[in-house]
């Protein structure tokens, strides 16, 4: 190639950088942990404030059928960076502390459909995916395989959730800051008879466990499950709000020149809470509302950091939560007690563990500006859905046998005109099979094959409900599903019942 044909090459393949920087955006992804419907006040709360929340919603979408796929935190997420329903998968439900990798290498992703297109990806926050191979994690050795093998280029993480030990940051392939002196060990029975617990030294505890949560003691909380060692690499609770968006404006900072996907995973009102200081006592509703306006924080840092590197206009950013809310999930940090009028779910029954609407239906958030005009929206859409829809965004192809769940719906996600979410959404609660829900329009068809229902009233304490195995609500007319219409209605829900049984037994709902 002669000089001035290198020229040529080279300024073209500049121009056409320049072109996928310009006309396609940054993407961030705030997820949300066990935030409810009624939790932010551009949704109806009153006894507390989400300012920066409130404001995404009045520069985007804010719509009012956005929803999560699942009820509890680990599907949820699969379901979300693979674009497939949870109960598809192996070992999806809510990750054990020494959990394998759940998402194994060469799946297609969120993550990975953006690297391929010219994206730098991270996650930075909750993961709760597992990481290792089979025998599980290398706590001192390499984390692999774990996000950097499934399309993200770094991470930082809280490895599991951190009601589960061990409270150590994971940065990329290992654990940050661990001093090899003192090597750390993670198991599921306790190391030696002395090993303090939540049972034998409780009376030393800064918060009391109310069920389960009662195992190794950090930070003067105890735990599930147990660990010993990696003292020098243990955060305190109250600092990781400020971990994440210390790492995602780095971040941000170091890709402000060509386009990011950003999945921002956020902690703050899943037990145990503990936000920062600065936020404890700030909200009539204890340490959970404390720490919705953490959330809340985190949130404007974000936005700030966009507008500071004036980035708004070329950044998508979607808003949503793994799961709806729960009060007493294993700490008595008087949520039950100090709920008052507040009501987490907003008029949805249930909450986090249920297939009720209170369980999946979250907030859900679009902004771009200059290209999303404010909007509210009653069409559904889901989580589950950002892998098709951000492959259509950016021209990728996706796969035949990948993402077998997500539904292009990226004309909703931006708010244009006449276009249509789902027609239909399987909801589920945990990882296993056989409780579902079925919203097709108006109609949500509840099935239980252990004719069982748990959390349905999200202000009281945890239980299991003996329900049919079937149940169909109006929720145009029933929208707290309180009324069991299946015997006034044995065609529609012949037909949900068909149209259930046809999706969980293809394998695929994409078309």
């Amino acid at each position: 190639m002669n000089t001035r044909c290198l020229s040529i090459f080279v300024l073209l393949l500049l121009v056409s950088t320049a072109r996928v920087t310009a006309d396609t955006p940054n993407v961030i992804v705030i997820m949300a942990d066990d935030l409810g419907y009624g939790d932010v006040s551009c949704y109806g709360a009153t006894s507390l404030e989400t300012p920066n929340i409130d404001k995404l919603a009045s520069e985007g979408v804010r719509f009012t059928s956005g929803y999560c796929s699942a009820s509890t935190c680990t599907p949820t997420r699969y379901s979300m960076l693979t674009g497939t329903y949870a109960f598809r998968g192996k070992r999806t439900g809510i990750a054990p502390p020494n959990a394998p990798a759940i998402i194994k290498p060469g799946t297609e992703t969120v993550a990975s459909i953006l690297q391929g297109a010219g994206y730098k990806t991270a996650v930075i926050g909750k993961w709760h995916l597992g990481l290792g191979g089979e025998s599980g994690p290398d706590w001192n050795g390499d984390l692999k395989p774990g996000p950097l093998e499934i399309g993200f280029d770094t991470c930082f993480l809280l490895p599991t959730t951190n009601d589960r030990v061990p409270q150590v940051y994971v940065h990329d392939h290992h654990v940050e800051n661990l001093d090899p002196a003192d090597p750390l060990w993670v198991g599921d029975k306790k190391p030696s008879p002395e090993h303090p617990t939540g049972v034998t030294h409780r009376d030393s505890l800064k918060m009391d466990w109310s069920h389960g949560h009662n195992s190794t003691i950090h930070n003067g909380i105890s735990r599930i499950g147990f660990y010993t060692g990696g003292h020098a690499a243990r955060f305190r609770d109250e600092d990781l709000a400020d971990k994440w968006v210390e790492k995602s404006v780095e971040f941000i900072e170091q890709n402000k020149e060509q386009p990011f996907f950003l999945f921002f995973a956020a902690h703050d009102i899943h037990v145990p809470r503990i936000p920062h200081e600065r936020f404890q006592g700030k909200t009539s509703l204890g340490l959970r509302g404390d720490s919705i306006i953490e959330l809340d924080w985190c949130v404007g840092e974000l936005i700030k950091t966009l507008d500071r590197l004036k980035l708004a206009e070329n950044t998508l950013v979607v808003f949503c939560s793994d799961n709806g809310p729960v009060l007493d999930d294993g700490y008595k940090d008087n949520a039950i007690e100090n709920i008052g009028d507040h009501r987490a779910a907003g008029p949805y029954t249930g909450g986090k563990y249920s297939v009720y609407e209170g369980g999946t239906r979250t907030p859900f958030i679009t902004r771009w500006k200059g290209r999303i005009k404010p909007a509210v929206s009653d069409e559904i859409v889901c989580t589950i859905d950002l892998a098709a829809s951000l492959a259509a965004l950016t021209n990728q192809p996706l796969p035949e046998d990948a993402c077998l769940d997500s539904l292009d719906v990226l004309g909703a996600l931006l708010g244009e005109a006449n276009a249509e979410g789902r027609e239909n959404l399987v909801q589920q609660d945990n990882g296993s099979r056989g409780t579902y829900g079925f919203r097709a329009g108006q109609w949500k068809l509840h099935r239980y094959d252990k004719k069982s229902a748990r959390n349905v009233v999200v202000e009281t304490e945890l239980a299991n409900t003996k329900v049919p195995q079937y149940q169909l609500f109006n929720l145009d007319k029933d929208p707290a599903e309180q009324n069991n219409v299946l015997a006034e209605h044995p065609d529609v829900a012949e037909r949900l019942k068909n149209q259930l049984s046809g999706i969980i037994e293809q394998g695929r709902s994409r078309p």
